[in-house]
């Protein structure tokens, strides 16, 4: 598979970066011989990142004169922790998993490393030899980097289930009068450990940990890059209270997998979903994801299935769509809140996607992939010229693929009391997701959401969709008015009433006689970054209103709070 990557950055200033998708020389003032070259080549032991920013990519270090890349196994936060701070940055965020920034060539000049997050350079830490390996480039390992100081790094989070624990837990842990367990904490290395004295009561309160009455110790491994931060998880246990920010999340969100505590990792999990909105590449998502996995945290996982779903269209279009997994891939087609165009541009990106992965992905695997596509809901035009592919997989799948042409002709040329008696082991396939086709969706863009609010009638507009994506109904037009309000006098005047604003209005006044009784519109409302083209935001309409709400009740934070756009989608359903 071809490296996706687009920019190199190096420790070392004087670095010349060649990869198959990346030349570009980086210039500094030096002295240069007669030949116009520099004088020192470069370091050895000097890394860089391989990605689209300086601050993420791909792992790459300098030995015996080439570049070459890290394997992922036992590639943790100490090791990406040594690597940031190499590069100038103060901490690491993310570690990736292989693959996630396309693959190197060359060496692979390291594995099995073992850092303990307090080395000056990746090569100081211990691993099994330069060169020394078993691993292939598909696990070349990644990092994201924290960037520096900003406003998202230091804001604190509040996590409290203290359910009415006394104050008196905190002062007890921290005089530690009566402590009658010790808890070690040690790195893998096991040259860096703490100790820990606590109350054996307060433990049992937490079956996970397995303690018992007789138990008198404890000993975890814990990365040392983690352990300025186990006072303040301890704590938690005493209290329910702790302060998380983005430097110490990951680390609190180990700590909790460790000694099982489900709850906090389901509240760190969502300091996690603070970054969704800022990486407009998709790395980040889908490492924290993997990493979500890993750790058995669904809160997670679903917060960034959910953010990825509403921005599946950008998704497909990105360098990382050919590097997600399968079972993330699996994971995102049986979600019916996916934004795409339509279904048949979601078949040819995972016709695509089978296509770069090759002999990664299995025929079985395969199938199970493509039967998640719900021919039904193919505009019946794209369907007819999908029986005319000359596609290897089309070949490799031609039953499945006359299957789903059958049912998809059915389901346009029969009407609902024919079929909606087989529907019930394959309903899925009749429930639209959000398709934002032109026939199916409005989009207003609001100039200022600031007072003077800009002329009110380029926020009211109508647009005509078909009563139904099935050729029966295709004929049949409904009109539909789209109103966008951003002051309570604007509802008002209009006959709405409305107690927070802005506030958006999707309905008709067509008669639904015809088919009122068959179909119903389960519609939504898309709030967009203009800018970024970012989905942060989707929801439905409630009696044909849908009120947006504010940065504290939104599941994401609002990153263009004066800049996004609605987008009115259209769903019709069969009842």
């Amino acid at each position: 598979m071809a490296s996706t990557v687009s920019s190199c950055f190096s420790t070392t200033l004087d670095a010349v970066c060649t990869d198959k998708k990346v030349s570009y020389i980086t210039f500094k003032l030096l002295s240069l011989d007669e030949d116009g070259q520099p004088k020192q080549p470069t370091q050895e032991g000097s890394i860089r990142l391989v990605g689209d920013h300086p601050s993420s990519g791909r792992v790459e270090i300098y030995y015996d004169g080439q570049w070459g890349t890290v394997c992922d196994d036992e590639w943790e936060l100490a090791e990406a922790q040594v690597v940031c701070r190499q590069m100038g940055f103060p901490e690491a965020i993310i570690v990736t998993p292989g693959g996630q920034y396309g693959e190197g060539s060359g060496p692979i000049w390291l594995d099995d490393m073992n850092c303990k997050g307090s080395e000056s350079s990746l090569s100081e830490c211990s691993f099994k030899g330069w060169g020394v390996t078993d691993c292939s480039h598909k696990e070349d390992a990644g990092v994201i980097c924290e960037t520096g100081p900003n406003i998202t790094s230091n804001r604190q989070f509040s996590v409290d289930n203290s359910m009415g624990l006394s104050d008196d837990l905190d002062l007890l842990f921290d005089s530690g009068d009566g402590c009658d367990f010790s808890i070690n904490v040690r790195d893998l290395s096991e040259e860096a450990e703490l100790e820990f004295c606590v109350h054996r009561l307060i433990l049992l309160i937490y079956p996970e940990l397995n303690i018992t009455k007789e138990s008198r110790n404890l000993t975890v491994d814990v990365s040392q890059t983690c352990h300025p931060h186990v006072s303040a998880f301890l704590r938690y246990l005493y209290t329910r209270q702790i302060e998380v920010s983005i430097k110490s999340a990951q680390c609190l969100h180990q700590l909790a997998f460790i000694f099982g505590v489900k709850k906090l990792m389901e509240d760190v999990g969502r300091v996690f979903t603070l970054l969704l909105p800022e990486d407009n590449n998709f790395q980040t998502q889908v490492s924290m994801y993997e990493y979500g996995v890993r750790t058995g945290d669904l809160v997670l996982q679903e917060n960034v299935l959910q953010y990825l779903s509403w921005n599946c269209e950008f998704l497909i279009s990105s360098p990382v769509w050919s590097t997600i997994s399968f079972h993330m891939m699996d994971a995102l087609l049986q979600r019916s809140d996916l934004v795409v165009k339509d279904e048949a541009l979601l078949l040819e990106a995972l016709e695509r996607w089978i296509q770069d992965k090759g002999d990664e992905i299995s025929s079985e695997q395969q199938a199970s992939l493509l039967n998640h596509i719900r021919f039904l809901l193919i505009p019946v035009d794209k369907l007819y010229e999908i029986q005319f592919s000359s596609s290897v997989l089309y070949q490799n799948h031609e039953k499945l693929y006359l299957n789903g042409l059958l049912r998809g002709f059915q389901f346009n040329a029969l009407s609902f009391s024919k079929i909606k008696s087989k529907m019930y082991n394959i309903s899925n396939n009749y429930l639209p997701r959000i398709y934002t086709a032109n026939e199916w969706s409005l989009v207003i863009n609001v100039t200022s959401f600031r007072y003077p609010y800009p002329e009110q009638s380029n926020r009211i507009q109508n647009f005509y969709t078909p009563v139904h994506p099935s050729a029966l109904y295709r004929e049949q037009r409904v009109l539909w008015k789209a109103w966008v309000f951003l002051s309570v006098q604007e509802c008002s005047s209009n006959g709405v009433s409305c107690n927070s604003v802005p506030v958006a209005r999707l309905f008709t006044e067509d008669n639904q006689n015809s088919y009122t009784n068959t179909i119903h519109f389960s519609n939504r409302l898309i709030l967009t970054c203009k800018n970024q083209n970012n989905v942060f935001h989707v929801q439905d309409f409630k009696n044909t209103m849908a009120v947006i709400p504010n940065n504290s009740t939104m599941s994401l934070p609002n990153p263009c709070p004066d800049d996004y756009s609605f987008r009115f989608v259209v769903r019709p359903e069969y009842i």
